[in-house]
């Protein structure tokens, strides 16, 4: 093993002063192909450049946006259907699962909040689990690359409190429903969900001088209004002020949780709405008159949120940063921006004019995207084309190389950029990564076939690279290339 690793290291060299635009692909048939699996999944599995070349491009992107119409293998639906915390509702979670509710008198029980505890951990396996089987295994790869991308722009946190609880309801019923259909929609689903509201804290947001302000529902708290604007919405030079954070603070206050047993209506997910912690004063947001009227004061707020042109500006960004460059060209940006808005926010059709625009094709941006450990891992599971039983392992190795599932503590979420994810030390590891699995270790079942990872990933493998694999000793070349430069960026 130490031999194996030591004879690979130099890569690292390599790695460290690799300039991606040197394996900028001519066009050819099968490079084009190569490009659209590696940025509208997450990497190709054996037979997936063959299928696509017969499909066709123009075929395959139409059918990756219309994910509803592609059906899931039956193994899959049946072991997610299995998985409690993908088919629990958050308030089921809560009432179920999660810490005794107090009372006025009583101290809490140490056992109870441990039982809770590990109850929430055990959920955030599972919802771990779920995840990454989606990612190996279906066949609607651009809705998990959108799962991926917007659980990170609207991130939560597994650590804090019981949030593990409701990871699975999270991302199942908030994120992936809406990852390519309305942001207005997927931003409401996301500011009701009892992960975001307790992640950011909204559900303490209380008006000081309303009827429902006591205990620990005492004051206003700002948190949320601020990220959904700087990070969900209009991004961090979106136009506002500290004046229109404090105001949509305001707004928010009383948009929360229902304890159980609480007297409050709730919905399945745990969401209510209290008036007696709501400021019902008239508001000024973002330059426009908002009358007191409670909930339908947070609607107009998400309204005119999702409809700026900041929130397009920044949204369009992202989404040409993850599929395109690391600094996407502003003419895309731009004109993501427009599709946006004139399709009123409807992230497919956003997504279907990146994908024929002339920059998405522009051979300078094939493989010049650095993966994320995330992109990494599975990938790498991904070309092996073995099954893979336990992927709580993959995911132990995303959390060894810093990206651990649910485990970014900062509200921004994890990046998706090379100067995020690219130095020594990372490398070494993905590196012992490479070597550990081409030998078969868990969770792969028998070593890996460098001849099957060179027709897996065709033209995506650059010809000097070719030589060098076939100067290596066979039992080293799987290892060579998982741990190659031409590997690592997509």
């Amino acid at each position: 093993m130490a031999k194996i690793l030591a004879f690979l290291l130099f890569v690292l060299t390599i790695l460290l002063n690799y300039a991606p635009e040197a394996l900028a692909a001519t066009a050819t048939p099968e490079a084009v192909a190569l490009h659209l699996l590696n940025r509208l999944s997450l990497g190709p599995r054996p037979g997936d450049l063959e299928a696509l070349q017969a499909q066709g491009v123009e075929a395959y992107i139409q059918t990756q946006l219309s994910p509803q119409h592609i059906a899931q293998p039956a193994a899959l639906t049946q072991e997610l259907s299995q998985l409690t915390a993908l088919n629990i509702t958050p308030l089921e979670a809560f009432q179920q699962y999660g810490p005794p509710l107090r009372t006025k008198g009583q101290k809490p029980d140490p056992a109870a909040f441990k039982a809770a505890h590990l109850h929430a951990r055990d959920f955030a396996s599972q919802a771990a689990t779920g995840h990454l089987r989606q990612a190996l295994e279906s066949p609607r790869q651009l809705e998990q690359v959108m799962v991926d991308f917007w659980l990170n722009h609207f991130n939560v946190y597994a650590g804090k409190g019981f949030i593990g609880l409701w990871l699975g309801s999270y991302e199942e019923t908030a994120l992936r429903p809406h990852a390519l259909g309305r942001f207005r929609d997927l931003l409401e689903a996301t500011a009701r969900h009892p992960a975001m509201l307790f992640y950011l804290d909204n559900w303490l947001n209380t008006d000081p001088g309303s009827p429902g302000a006591h205990g620990i529902f005492k004051g206003i708290n700002e948190n949320y209004a601020r990220e959904i604007m700087e990070l969900h919405t209009l991004g961090v030079n979106g136009g506002y002020t500290q004046a229109d954070v404090i105001t949509l603070a305001h707004i928010l206050t009383g948009w929360g949780l229902c304890p159980r047993q609480d007297h409050r209506p709730a919905d399945r997910s745990g969401f209510c709405f209290d008036p007696r912690r709501h400021d019902f004063s008239t508001k000024t947001f973002l330059g426009r008159k908002i009358p007191g009227s409670g909930i339908a004061e947070v609607e107009q707020a998400l309204d005119m949120l999702a409809a700026s042109p900041a929130t397009a500006h920044h949204i369009s960004y992202q989404l040409a940063q993850y599929f395109v460059a690391d600094t996407p060209p502003a003419s895309l940006v731009n004109h993501l921006s427009q599709v946006y808005l004139a399709r009123q926010g409807d992230i497919s059709a956003v997504l279907d004019a990146l994908f024929h625009s002339q920059e998405f094709w522009d051979p300078q941006y094939f493989g010049n995207k650095f993966k994320t450990p995330y992109q990494y891992v599975v990938s790498a599971l991904r070309v092996s084309g073995q099954p893979v039983e336990n992927l709580l392992i993959a995911a132990g190795e995303m959390r060894v190389m810093g990206m651990p599932l649910y485990g970014c503590l900062p509200p921004d979420g994890y990046k998706n950029t090379q100067r995020a994810w690219l130095s020594p030390e990372a490398m070494t590891m993905r590196l012992s990564f490479a070597t550990a699995w081409s030998q078969g270790r868990p969770p792969l079942h028998s070593a890996l076939d460098p001849g099957q990872l060179t027709n897996t990933l065709g033209d995506s493998l650059s010809p000097h690279l070719r030589q060098v694999i076939a100067a290596t000793p066979p039992h080293l070349q799987a290892a060579l290339i998982l741990g190659s430069p031409d590997f690592m960026y997509h």
